[in-house]
């Protein structure tokens, strides 16, 4: 794996040495937007803080990052995996189609907005804290699972969690619902069967940032689902 040491390395600089490598570790990133942005199948290692746009579009592969992110992590990503050992900025995983983000802490506003699905594509994203508000903002597909690590105590999301959903699942490890979610939404203690989805990806997540898997999913969920009876999605499409 070649090292570059990105300090005083202008984005297009760096994502042109990038290109150059399958396997790439970058040390004193620090700011440097769109890392990755269009790969397919490289093995990328990142210490420090990357800038807006990590993952952008990417095809497969995946992305280890020793830090924080920030915003628009993985925005319309086609597969792989980005896994964060760190915080997440605003709208992660913006118009996702697939593959898969792990967060180890907290994800800001807009985490998951427009996700969407198609045949065997199911993006999923995986909150180790909380997220911000407007959670699954006019999510169409995939799963989004908040684990609220630390925020056991009250809800795991901020305000308007699912406003516009048409698609897809949240699921919620929380014993405290929250009390303003939109008519669109309609929200039941995880099944048996819902746990079989969220459990796999629970175990993911632990497996990476050496949680306990087994007291997390001893724990109480709640899925949020599309309102059938009051659809959102009849504003997008027509018959």
């Amino acid at each position: 794996m070649k090292t570059i040491d990105c300090k005083n390395l202008g984005f297009a600089e760096l994502n042109s040495l990038i290109r150059e490598e399958n396997e790439v570790e970058l040390v004193n990133c620090a700011g440097q937007r769109f890392i990755g942005a269009g790969t397919e199948n490289k093995r990328i290692v990142i210490k420090g803080v990357p800038g807006n746009g990590l993952a952008s579009f990417m095809s497969g592969g995946e992305i280890t990052v020793f830090g924080n992110v920030q915003d628009q992590v993985c925005d319309t990503m086609n597969d792989g995996k980005v896994i964060v050992h760190g915080l997440a900025g605003d709208a992660s995983g913006y118009a996702m189609r697939g593959g898969e983000i792990y967060i180890e802490g907290k994800a800001g506003y807009r985490t998951g907005i427009h996700m969407k699905e198609y045949g065997d594509k199911k993006p999923v994203i995986v909150i180790g804290e909380t997220s911000g508000s407007f959670l699954g903002e006019y999510q169409a597909g995939g799963i989004i699972v908040v684990l609220g690590i630390g925020s056991e105590d009250r809800q795991p999301v901020g305000n308007f969690c699912g406003t516009g959903m048409h698609g897809g699942r949240i699921y919620l490890r929380t014993a405290h619902l929250p009390k303003d979610l939109p008519e669109q939404v309609v929200a039941h203690k995880a099944t048996e069967e819902d746990m079989q989805i969220a459990a796999p990806l629970v175990q993911n997540y632990a497996e990476k940032f050496g949680a306990d898997a087994e007291s997390l999913l001893r724990d109480e969920y709640y899925v949020l689902r599309p309102n059938t009876q009051n659809p959102y999605k009849q504003l997008y499409v027509t018959n």
